[in-house]
């Protein structure tokens, strides 16, 4: 595994991403590929195990884009940073084992175990706070091969509702929560770069009072000592809160709250570079991201499908600049399956 640290490291230092023509031959396909993202083998080994690892990537890109097309979608897949990396090594350093689906507060809890029923009537066609005022949306982070989607969602959320409570837009630290947050749930733990759970970062949050910026407790990608500082809390929150599991009442929260923190199901995400994700996929939350909005398209058949507008953490050289679009209203991925919000009382 130590290889593919050293390697996938010198992919992601590299942000620009790059359109290949997917029709060369797959040596010179390579060749491009590894000078353009300043690839470095130990060995010639290592460089022809990737280059298998790489011809399989081609191969799942060809057969995905073809089942898109023969539906007449437009969805695209594409290699990108993460092309050299098996599934299970894509798994290992970018998805998060322990996202239970079926978690709620217990009788006994201080948290609101289900926010109440939102208005849903005059919902628009599209929302997208990425482009609306006050602003709430922070640009792309990158969690690196760290497991800590959990607080990148957490903070995207926390982000949201400091702005909409009426404090200026700042981003928070992810790597504070990562040294410092070892919160166990019914069993569930979180463990830094090993994973955790939203639930268990706003219990966190708000014992402790709040959290640190980005500025002032900056994101390293691995575990470390816990520095967390009270003086120099940026936000706080005073609860946190689950959200009916229905699109339009997550509709309704988005529009009135800020961005939703959401998990899924992102196994076959690896590949994904622009369109509306309609495949099947599991159930299985490995995955922790946050949704900003949503809209409808026109497929060639005339078909409108509808999607959400989902901020991920890979970086804006990852998907549609770091973000991507999953059909919306059929639990896609599992979206509907853990909405939650942190709460900040008037």
């Amino acid at each position: 595994m130590k290889i593919v640290v050293v390697l996938v490291l010198a992919l992601v230092a590299l942000s620009m991403a790059r359109e290949f023509d997917l029709a060369l031959p797959s040596k010179e396909l390579f060749a491009q590929y590894i000078e353009h993202f300043q690839v470095s083998f130990v060995n010639d080994a290592e460089r022809t195990h990737r280059f298998a690892v790489f011809e399989q990537s081609l191969a799942t890109i060809d057969r995905l884009n073809g089942e898109a097309r023969a539906l007449g979608r437009n969805t695209r897949f594409h290699l990108n940073k993460f092309s050299l990396m098996t599934q299970d090594e894509f798994r290992a350093t970018h998805l998060s084992a322990r996202m239970p689906s079926d978690w709620i507060p217990g009788p006994n809890s201080s948290f609101a175990p289900l926010a109440s029923k939102e208005i849903v009537a005059g919902l628009p066609t599209s929302w997208d706070w990425r482009t609306q005022k006050p602003p709430v949306v922070t640009p792309v982070k990158n969690q690196g091969q760290c497991g800590a989607c959990y607080t990148f969602s957490t903070t995207g959320n926390m982000e949201g509702v400091w702005a909409m409570a009426g404090h200026p837009l700042i981003s928070l630290s992810e790597q504070n929560l990562i040294d410092c947050d070892h919160t166990c749930i019914d069993g569930v733990c979180d463990g830094g770069c090993d994973g955790g759970l939203m639930a268990n970062t706003f219990t966190w949050i708000i014992k402790n009072g709040g959290l640190e910026s980005e500025a002032d407790y900056p994101y390293e990608g691995y575990n470390d000592k816990c520095k967390f500082s009270s003086s120099k809390i940026a936000a706080s929150i005073n609860n946190f809160t689950f959200i009916t599991k229905t699109s339009d009442q997550m509709q309704a929260w988005i529009i009135k709250n800020g961005p939703l923190s959401i998990a899924a199901d992102a196994t076959m995400w690896q590949y994904y570079y622009t369109g509306v994700w309609y495949f099947p996929c599991g159930t299985s939350l490995d995955h922790a991201i946050l949704i900003v909005g949503w809209s409808v398209e026109t497929d060639i058949f005339g078909q409108q499908m509808p999607y959400w507008i989902v901020k991920n953490s890979w970086g804006a050289d990852w998907g549609m600049d770091g973000y991507i679009l999953i059909e919306r209203g059929d639990d896609r991925c599992g979206l509907q399956k853990y909405p939650i919000s942190a709460i900040i009382s008037s």
